[in-house]
Formats: C-alpha cells, structure tokens, sequence
C-alpha cells in the first residue's frame, strides 16, 4: 500500500470508490462517480485509481480481523472478468481465458484467488492475483506462491481444495510437503491402481464410501464420485497426512468439504453481481489493480455485515437501497395517473 505521509486532501479516495461499487447497480466509470459525487471531476476519480498502489496483503490486513485463521478450509479457483469489447493490444492484463459459462475462450482478465472458510461460517478472499503474461507465470505458479504467504501470515487451513486444473501431481506433492490435506476434482482419465494394475479413474466402480487407492506418480488418497442430472460424474480425490483418519473418512465429511469448496464459486458470482468488478473503464495496469482490490474490499465488507447479522445475505444490501424509491415511484404514479 502506498505510503501516506501526512492527512490526504484527496477528493476521491478507497472509501468513496468502494461505496460506489457497493451502490451503483448497473453503471461503472470515472464519470459515473463523478456525475454521482457532483462535485469531483472524473479525472479526480482516474487519478485516485492511477495513485494508489494496493497489494493483497492490504486485503488480507482487513480480512483477518471477521475471520479464524485456524482449522478452516482454503480454496483456490479462479474467474474471468469479463471485458468482451476490450481491445487486448491496449488495455493492459486483458486476454484470452477460457470461460466456464461460455465454454470457450474469451476477452477478459483472469483473477485467482485463495479463499478461506473457516469453523465458524464466516468466509473472505485471504490472497489473490491477476494474471500477467509478462511475469510468464502459471495459474499454478500462482497457487503456489500464494499458499506460501499465507502460510507466511499464519494461516492454518486443514484442508486445501480445488477443481482439476489445480489437481496436477505437483501441486499435490507441493500440498503434502506442507503437511496439508487436500480435495480437488481429477479428469476421468487420470490414472491409479487396481487388482490388475493402473486403470484410468472412469473405469473403476467406487463405492458411495469412497475408494482407498494409489494415484500414479503421488500415493494413497481417496477417491470419491459424484453424480449431476445433467452432467458427466466428476471425480475428486481426497488426501489426509494421517492414513488412518483417510480411511474412517465418511461420505457426509467429503459432502461437507465439496459443499464449503462451493463457497468460492458464489463469491466469484457476487463480485461480479453486487461488486462492480467488471465495471471499469481504465486501460491502465495500475488503475485496474486498483478498481479490482476496491470491489475485493467491498465484498469483504458486505460479508463483515453478514457475519454481524446487519444483513442475512449479500445480495440485500445493494435491494433494499431502491425498495423506497421503487415505491415511492410507483405510489406517486399511480396517484397522479388517479387524479388524472
């Protein structure tokens, strides 16, 4: 974060940026705030977002303080940002990804993230980065390094979790030196034992108990399935540091873990949905680092005001704002339209 060296003067600062996000349900820009604020031009908010320089330790500072940093659940996934009509060769951090809801590749920005559930139900992104091809990292890389300063920041997950692009043999040896347990989904093609030797998991008929086997290349783990009524099984394969309490795991304990790992994929759902995060018309790298740890704070703050009961969800906050002037439109509408 940037240093601050004495009281700023700035007319646009995180708190303003952050509320806007909050508020605003359909509109984004620079101009937008400023039409809003009325009395800040829209290069005070441009350089408010060009200035700072926030980094996810900064988010993590306000996230420890809603959350128990020990014996949750930390999951790893990431979420397109969606910017279709972006010009790649001048908006900077804008590519190719590929998309599950379009089921192809796509314009946008590629946001990773590490997400902590813990024992109490309160949840929040702990660590995060945006995808730049310029640092030649992967999305794996990415993991890797995360989990590291996390660990560094005295997080202490049982469990990390995640889908098969994060499942590969060493990202699993790289959880097991940590002494970490892990749930991920695995490819129906990946391989491990049986009476007659390897097989490829689809193959194999696992037990609603789950399945003791060996994964090729790694060990022991327990490998469960999972039926959907209008997709393919998946596959996920479960791994503790102790053996014994590998086997005595229940499928109701593996239901319990995929059901919080969800949890990642409703927070992607609302950052973009009450958030803003795909609302932003700046080019800059700076600048949209900056939009995005804004709609990172506001979901943090949206999910402080549901772990303190002010709200029962995320998504009420941003309702209730226009419930009063929604009626009050409508009763003066008809009023008028009774008088007439």
């Amino acid at each position: 974060m940037r240093e601050i060296s004495k009281p700023s003067t700035a007319q646009c600062n995180l708190e303003h940026y952050t509320l806007f996000l909050l508020s605003e349900p359909k509109h984004g820009g620079c101009s937008r705030l400023a039409e809003i604020l009325r009395d800040v031009s829209h290069d005070t908010v441009n350089r408010f977002l060009l200035r700072e320089r926030y980094e996810p330790k900064d988010l993590f500072e306000m996230v420890k303080t809603i959350i128990n940093l020990t014996g949750g659940i930390l999951s790893v996934d990431d979420t397109v940002i969606e910017k279709l009509y972006s010009n790649p060769k001048y908006a900077e951090l804008i590519g190719y990804f590929w998309s599950g809801k379009y089921h192809k590749s796509i314009k946008g920005l590629n946001l990773i993230t590490l997400y902590y559930s813990d024992i109490h139900g309160n949840s929040a992104p702990i660590n995060y980065r945006i995808y730049d091809k310029e640092e030649r990292k992967t999305k794996n890389d990415y993991f890797r390094e995360m989990l590291i300063e996390v660990i560094s920041w005295d997080v202490k997950p049982i469990l990390v979790t995640g889908d098969s692009w994060y499942s590969g043999v060493e990202n699993l040896k790289f959880l097991r030196n940590q002494k970490l347990g892990f749930l991920f989904g695995v490819e129906k093609n990946r391989t491990v034992s049986n009476e007659l030797g390897y097989c490829q998991v689809r193959s194999l008929e696992i037990h609603e108990q789950g399945l003791i086997t060996h994964l090729r290349e790694f060990g022991f783990i327990k490998l469960f399935r999972k039926d959907f009524k209008k997709e393919d099984s998946r596959h996920y394969i479960l791994y503790l540091p102790l053996e014994e309490m590998l086997k005595q795991l229940t499928r109701g304990e593996f239901v319990t873990i995929h059901d919080t790992h969800w949890r990642i994929e409703s927070f992607h759902r609302a950052l973009k949905q009450v958030c803003g995060i795909c609302r932003f018309m700046v080019r800059d790298s700076h600048a949209i680092k900056t939009h995005i740890f804004c709609s990172l704070q506001a979901f943090v703050r949206l999910e402080k005001m549901r772990s303190e009961n002010i709200i029962s969800n995320w998504y009420e906050l941003q309702r209730n704002l226009f419930t009063l002037v929604v009626r009050e439109y409508i009763v003066n509408n008809l009023t008028n339209i009774c008088a007439a």
